[in-house]
């Protein structure tokens, strides 16, 4: 295996001045909106989202297809200071942005699909066949997104009959039996109404294996359908009808025993297979209305989840632990907006928002050497309504102000029982019984200034609250485990976007600090489950920098930079652990891109040639509280031709073109530290049909 060494891999890059995935990356307050494109079900999207002073990167679906990302996961590196690891099955899919996130249910990041809010990380992953635009916000968004918004917002946006009409299909092998398939429809019968539908399919034959029996601890089956009805009067309304269903059947568990001190890896090796299943269903109503100087819009979701997990605890050949897990969990949410849509100086968004959601769960913890084990119910409803508005005024020639407040109030009732049982005896004992109920109310405020030139450059400085309220574990292993408290944080920020050569040179840029207190951490016991607490006081503090340039016709070249350096300012876990001054886990410290797509037209006897070229970078990276874990700086380079004639795309790519030899994870539970490594060279060729 190489590993790219640090100042060749700058040195390099700097050189050929940085090849890119997104030449439309675009950092601080300026947003590009897509031609063609128009998000009717979205109206913070499409109004307030947009003019308020925040660091947004955004990447089209040309993007998207041509650096061939399939996964949201791909954005680490490639958004300043984002980072979504790529390890293991979908029951952790964790988010950080500028160093805030959370490993473990609920998120400190939001995600949105079409206005569609998913609140759990097991959800999070979503074929992007049809995108349109994937938005990046960075920062606190609670004042329009309130819930689970404390490092920020992911938005993506599909296509719709209105965007483009016609059919296509996909056909994509790789190496380590990679296979690909999807196909959808858009149409138009009329200039008011339309639909789409679409399918997807992925198996994936897996990257390692697992000693004990020969087999891959990662393989993947997976697919993910939807449908899509459109209508649209003469100017006044705008109806949608959406529904997505995925399904997922998965390893993923390819973790093996990690020694710190040597840095050394063992070879995966566990006696009981591992695996995830998932079934998320996902639909939505969404009406908007245009009266005269406003815009009135309603948006009803409904999702329902459920999961089934099986893991070997002690990732090795003894027969210690054996955890079992079912989740079922329904969400309905209903919100109704209304916002300013004229051209005058006082602009402004209101609205109302409100959830319930009922999770339920078993979990079976076995130790099937001695016979004996736990097995925990739980039950929890969860309501939250929520009232918002932020309004903007432009003072004078271009200086603008901007305030926002939200008051957010959620109501959870818990419902747990555990009992511990012995094969051997037949004894069965209730060891754990609570029924209790968690009211948090909060005020979450935002404050901005914003100067626009002339010449359309743009100056910006922000202060935003975020909040994410507490609740209760799913796992516990003492009384005072119960619940959690809520965490907070003051974000303050500084950016710009300047335009120096017109659209050919951009160079956006922003500056922050974060004070985060009472923040949440997660542990893993094993024979117990996950737990969630508090610790303390935290801060982040860094830089983006993002330079895009066109020197020519066809060629996009751009660098985008994050700097993260995120401790705890006061953490004591215990009378003998303090971790005071300590780096915040799963943090890179640095995240690079440097990137290039290269489109010739009408070359020879093709339509059109497309080269993509793209190195992300990451490090360094520590995995626990105790800083003993870290990965270092690397990087992986991957890169994509495809060739275009009539109706007929064929395209060649890899992913990790120097084989780099990295940890994707490291995970620090009661028996030892374990570790997962990052996925290697991967080469496949993809088919693309367009009708």
């Amino acid at each position: 295996m190489i590993v790219m060494d640090k100042k060749i891999f700058v040195a390099m890059s700097m050189a050929t001045f940085s090849f890119s995935v997104a030449a439309s990356i675009i950092d601080s307050t300026k947003v590009y909106h897509l031609q063609a494109v128009e998000v009717v079900s979205n109206p913070k999207e499409s109004g307030a989202m947009r003019q308020q002073p925040s660091a947004v990167s955004q990447l089209s679906s040309q993007q998207l297809n041509d650096n061939n990302m399939v996964s949201v996961r791909g954005l680490s590196g490639v958004v300043p200071n984002f980072f979504m690891p790529d390890y293991g099955p979908r029951t952790t899919a964790p988010v950080y942005i500028r160093g805030v996130g959370i490993k473990s249910d609920g998120s400190a990041v939001a995600f949105y699909v079409d206005g569609v809010p998913y609140y759990e990380p097991v959800t999070f992953e979503t074929d992007l066949s049809d995108i349109a635009a994937i938005e990046v916000l960075r920062g606190p968004q609670g004042t329009l997104f309130g819930r689970n918004s404390l490092g920020g917002l992911i938005n993506i946006h599909t296509l719709t009959p209105f965007d483009w009409q016609g059919a296509r299909v996909n056909i994509g092998y790789g190496n380590y039996n990679d296979f690909r398939a999807s196909g959808s429809t858009s149409y138009l019968p009329s200039k008011t109404f339309g639909l789409t539908a679409g399918a997807a399919y992925h198996h994936a034959g897996g990257y390692f294996k697992n000693k004990y029996d020969g087999k891959h601890t990662d393989r993947m089956d997976e697919t993910e359908e939807h449908v899509g009805f459109y209508w649209r009067s003469a100017g006044q309304w705008a109806l949608s009808l959406t529904s997505r269903l995925a399904y997922s059947d998965q390893g993923g568990y390819s973790y093996s025993p990690y020694d710190t001190e040597t840095k050394t890896l063992s070879g995966i090796d566990y006696n009981r297979a591992g695996g995830f299943r998932r079934l998320v269903s996902t639909s939505a109503l969404a009406a908007e209305y245009t009266g005269k100087g406003f815009t009135m819009s309603s948006h009803t979701s409904c999702q329902y989840l459920k999961s089934h997990q099986y893991v070997d605890q002690d990732y090795t050949e003894s027969d210690k632990t054996f955890l079992l897990g079912d989740r079922h969990q329904s969400m309905v949410s209903e919100e109704l907006t209304a916002k300013s849509n004229t051209n005058s100086r006082y602009q402004w968004v209101t609205g109302v928002f409100g959830l319930y959601e009922h999770t339920k769960r078993e979990t079976q913890n076995k130790k099937p050497k001695v016979q004996t084990g736990t097995d925990t119910f739980y039950h929890e409803p969860t309501s939250s309504f929520a009232v918002y508005h932020q309004s903007s005024y432009n003072v004078w020639c271009g200086l603008s102000l901007a305030a926002g407040l939200r008051f957010d109030y959620e109501h959870t009732h818990s419902r747990y029982t555990r009992y511990s049982y012995s094969e051997k005896t037949g004894q069965i004992k209730q060891t754990n019984d609570f029924d209790k109920t968690l009211d948090s109310r909060q005020l979450i405020p935002k404050f901005a200034v914003q100067y626009l030139t002339t010449e359309g450059n743009k100056y910006y400085a922000a202060a935003s609250r975020g909040y994410k309220a507490g609740g209760f574990n799913r796992s516990i292993a003492s009384e005072d485990e119960q619940k959690y408290d809520p965490e907070y944080s003051w974000n303050y920020e500084v950016g710009t976007h300047l335009n120096l050569i017109g659209d050919k040179l951009t160079l956006d840029a922003s500056l922050y600090y974060i004070d985060w207190k009472h923040m949440q951490l997660t542990y893993t016991y094993v024979g117990i489950g996950t737990i969630t607490t508090n610790a303390g006081h935290a801060d982040s503090k860094g830089a983006e920098v993002t330079v895009n340039a066109r020197p020519v016709q066809g060629l996009s070249l751009s660098l985008t930079c994050g700097y993260t350096y995120a401790r705890f300012r006061s953490y004591h876990k215990s009378d003998k652990l303090d971790y005071t001054g300590n780096r915040l886990p799963i943090v890179p410290q640095n995240t690079l891109g440097f990137n290039a797509d290269y489109t010739k037209e009408h070359p020879g006897w093709l339509a059109k040639l497309t080269v993509s070229f793209n190195v992300n970078a990451l490090g360094d990276i520590y995995w626990a509280e105790d800083n003993a874990a870290r990965q270092p700086f690397y990087a992986v380079a991957n890169a994509k031709v495809a060739f275009t004639k009539r109706l007929f795309t064929w395209s060649v790519w890899a992913k990790n073109l120097t084989s780099t030899d990295y940890l994707a994870n490291v995970m620090t539970v009661s028996t030892g530290t374990y570790a997962q490594k990052g996925k290697p060279f991967t080469i496949g060729t993809t088919l693309s049909i367009a009708l």
